[in-house]
């Protein structure tokens, strides 16, 4: 493993940590004294993507991900929250079995996760998502989330 710091190959590991997202590892490089951690995931095929329009592309968690942090921008939900939902999202859409999966699933499983981990991120995300596109549609949503 290259030292991110001073791109030596002389690392050593110290600590690994086992959990759901893969194998965690402590390290440090021998040259340059830096520790640094590193997360090894096995790669698995995801299906592909079919957007409304049509078009198929490769699931990107780090898209899904990029999406998250803005809507929950500001917002107290952690790195390692979105980090689960992203997790859970992939793992559904690979128990489908299927080569290809429409987006809605995916936003549709989003947006429940986002629902129960916090309110207003799950708003932000619906106004998108959902294409609420003026205050009222807003308002709507916001009363019927309240009234649950």
């Amino acid at each position: 493993m290259k030292c991110p710091y001073c791109d030596s190959k002389r690392t050593r590991v110290i600590a690994t940590d086992h959990d759901a997202r893969g194998v965690r590892r402590r390290r440090e490089c021998r040259a340059c004294g830096q520790r640094f951690t590193t997360l090894e995931r096995a790669i698995l095929t995801t299906p592909l993507v079919v957007k409304r329009d049509g078009r198929r592309e490769e699931f990107d968690r780090d898209k899904l991900l990029s999406g998250l942090r803005i809507s929950c921008a500001r917002r107290p939900v952690s790195a390692d929250d979105l980090e689960r939902l992203v997790d859970l999202v992939e793992a559904r859409i690979r128990q489908e079995g299927k080569a290809e999966v429409d987006s809605r699933l995916i936003g549709d499983l989003v947006i429940a996760e986002l629902r129960e981990l916090d309110p207003v991120s799950y708003i932000r995300y619906a106004i998108v998502y959902l294409g609420l596109e003026d205050l009222e549609a807003v308002r709507k949503e916001i009363n019927r989330l309240l009234s649950e």
